[in-house]
């Protein structure tokens, strides 16, 4: 394998998906370097969550292939994709029910003999108000410290890639620039990939450096680096505007 390729963590190529009969992804092709924050950008309905259920496994493709670290993935079932060291934060949340903060965090987590790698007490220090919940029936959060939650819970696997799916979805300005926006560029810093679907594009500025600008079935009709988008606000009007 060239050194070029190497350095790439996750590789798309051609790639169709489908829900029943509906043709959703079309021809999608893309990829993710290493230590790389990058973004999906684009209206609802594109195509943007499927590319990352695409990539989990969850709604596999038809055609086309996706390797990560190298190795082809595309049709791998979603806990082996997981074990590559994919950590996934799902607009739902998904916090399971009926059992508590604590608990969420304990079964997603990977032991790693690293030094900076994610623990309870290193989860605990960038969310404080999850250590003051920890007891507390993680389902019955507020929308922001589910998601709180959510993001460590995909912390604690130590994932080498984190795909995030729109993580400023439903919360107050101030949580996202005070509170997620922080923690995702420290995350960048410690030495994790992103790849993150967001409409709020000036979060996605802030945190990755390139962008994949999705047009109508999962196709993308540009791509741009994050100082070419702030020099031409057309480009954004153009791609998010309703």
């Amino acid at each position: 394998m060239a050194e070029h390729e190497a350095e790439k963590i996750l590789q798309i190529e051609d790639l169709h998906t489908y829900y029943g009969r509906s043709h959703i992804i079309q021809g999608l092709s893309m990829d993710v370097n290493r230590l790389e924050a990058v973004s999906i950008l684009g209206r609802n309905g594109v195509g943007k969550t499927t590319t990352l259920r695409s990539i989990l496994g969850l709604t596999p493709p038809r055609k086309g292939k996706i390797r990560i670290n190298g190795e082809d993935t595309t049709r791998w079932p979603p806990h082996k994709v997981v074990r590559k060291g994919i950590g996934y934060v799902p607009a739902e949340r998904h916090i399971f029910p009926g059992i508590s903060v604590e608990e969420n965090l304990k079964l997603a987590a990977k032991p790693s003999g690293e030094e900076e790698a994610w623990s309870m007490e290193k989860v605990y220090s960038h969310f404080p108000v999850l250590k003051t919940r920890n007891r507390q029936d993680g389902s019955t959060l507020s929308g922001g410290e589910q998601q709180m939650l959510a993001i460590g819970r995909a912390l604690m696997g130590n994932p080498v890639i984190m795909l995030l799916d729109e993580p400023s979805q439903g919360l107050a300005p101030l949580l996202v620039y005070e509170v997620i926006q922080p923690i995702l560029l420290f995350c960048l810093q410690s030495g994790l990939t992103l790849l993150l679907v967001e409409q709020n594009h000036r979060m996605a500025l802030k945190v990755a450096s390139r962008h994949y600008l999705m047009g109508i079935k999962g196709k993308v009709a540009q791509t741009a680096t994050s100082d070419q988008l702030m020099a031409d606000q057309d480009i954004i009007k153009q791609h998010l505007a309703v």
